[in-house]
């Protein structure tokens, strides 16, 4: 783990590269919480929000990390952090040993070692610090952290106004791969809770029924994703996903490679991951993870 000597003094502003719909959490969450925020966004609709919000703008990543030493990113995938880090006026433009980069984004954790190589040039530290929860859970999420440990200290201040904390989990990637795995039982519990409900077509108890049973009990089965996935069947909310067929399917991705580069490929989420590129084959990648149960049920309904 590379050291850092950067200065521990107070955040006085905090540069935010993302303004989507986790970026958008975070900022309001630090702006309530006494911040000032600098944001980045490259489409000018998502900047624009931002600064209604309350946040300053930042023409490009480099004016960005010239107006702030905490940096907070959070971006779709490798392609994005590639080039906000390293393209031109890129954020390693402007970097100094006081800065801390820290990436909520969920990529691999070569991705992670790669970019924080890149950055630790500069003498600014980097963090991977992918967010484990939902939007509607923002204040309550949980941040597993690679890197410095120090440099987690200087901006726990600012993180621990959207989550409710920050832990450090070891080197560079560690805070990604404890991230993949997790994403890895969310596609598997999605998919059996979706599954599940399929089947109750087909053994004479309504949908509804076992949703409300199994969901109000205390069994050892019941999850708070199986809430969410049951209660969004039941309500054929598709349209109005909390997480997407496409972004699971992305994430998922992400994790099975990983398993299988150390030689330890997952087989049950392995063949989980065929039913999520099912449901985005067949026009589903925007809709609601849940949307699986609508191939489970064609599939059941077939065989009928």
């Amino acid at each position: 783990m590379t050291s850092w000597t950067g200065s521990n003094k107070p955040i006085e502003k905090v540069g935010l590269v993302g303004c989507g719909r986790m970026g958008k959490c975070m900022l309001k969450s630090m702006l309530d919480g006494g911040f000032k925020v600098v944001a980045y966004d490259k489409f000018p609709a998502a900047a624009e929000g931002a600064k209604e919000m309350g946040a300053e703008i930042a023409a490009t990543p480099e004016e960005l990390a010239k107006a702030a030493s905490v940096i907070i990113m959070s971006l779709p995938g490798p392609v994005q952090l590639e080039e906000v880090l390293f393209g031109e006026d890129g954020l390693k433009k402007g970097l100094t040993s006081d800065h801390v980069v820290v990436d909520t984004s969920t990529v691999d954790p070569a991705t992670t070692r790669k970019n924080a190589a890149g950055v630790e040039e500069t003498g600014a530290a980097y963090l991977d610090c992918p967010i484990l929860g939902r939007p509607s859970a923002t204040g309550k999420w949980m941040l597993p952290t690679g890197g410095n440990p120090e440099a987690l200290e200087k901006v726990k201040p600012a993180l621990l106004t959207f989550a409710s904390d920050a832990i450090p989990v070891g080197d560079h990637g560690a805070g990604n791969a404890l991230k993949l795995l997790n994403q890895l039982m969310f596609s598997c519990i999605n998919a059996i809770s979706s599954e599940v409900m399929a089947i109750c077509d087909h053994v004479g108890i309504d949908k509804k029924v076992f949703y409300d049973t199994v969901a109000s009990s205390s069994a050892a089965t019941v999850s708070g994703l199986f809430r969410e996935v049951g209660k969004s069947i039941v309500n054929d909310a598709f349209d109005t996903p909390a997480f997407t067929v496409d972004l699971l399917l992305k994430d998922a991705k992400l994790a099975l490679q990983m398993t299988k580069d150390s030689d330890a490929p997952s087989v049950i989420a392995g063949t989980v991951q065929l039913y999520n590129e099912i449901a985005h084959a067949e026009g589903l990648g925007m809709q609601d993870t849940s949307a699986l149960y609508k191939i489970f049920s064609r599939h059941y309904d077939k065989l009928a």
